[in-house]
């Protein structure tokens, strides 16, 4: 089934002195470290790359009391704004009457404020075009005397 291989592989038998008993630690290849297996044999072995320490696990904040606070505050808000809009279009046509009837005091007032005056000035003309005669009879006596008088309107 499998080709036969071109090198023999060989096992040492615990009583055959290991060809390398010692290496100095700089004769290590980078990636090999000495083990000890769980038969207590102390040995080189290739050890996987070691993983980079695993990020610090965010630890949960407290949520901050503006925020409880707005998230408490928007529904009323919102509510608050919606209970004015019905408020607005239930309160709409009695708030066009008021429009109505402040723009005819409106016109009442600009009226008044132009008529008032005019007519108060047809009615000086009107009563000045009447003549009136006034007679005064004045009668004194002497330097210092007592001066009589009398009107008379015609």
């Amino acid at each position: 089934m499998y080709p036969e291989t071109a090198y023999e592989i060989t096992t040492l038998t615990l009583q055959q002195p290991t060809p390398n008993p010692r290496m100095l630690p700089t004769e290590i290849p980078p990636g090999v470290q000495m083990v000890t297996l769980p038969g207590g044999i102390r040995t080189l072995a290739y050890t996987p790359a070691q993983a980079p320490p695993a990020p610090p696990v965010p630890v949960a904040q407290p949520i901050p009391t503006w925020a409880k606070t707005t998230a408490l505050l928007t529904p009323t808000i919102g509510g608050g704004i919606a209970a004015a809009g019905i408020g607005l279009s239930y309160a709409a046509p009695g708030l066009i009457a008021m429009t109505d009837a402040l723009w005819a005091a409106i016109a009442l007032i600009a009226a008044a404020a132009i008529g008032v005056p005019m007519l108060l000035r047809i009615g000086r003309t009107t009563a000045a075009r009447g003549t009136t005669t006034i007679t005064q009879n004045i009668t004194a006596t002497g330097m210092f005397g007592k001066a009589n008088g009398t009107i008379n309107h015609h």
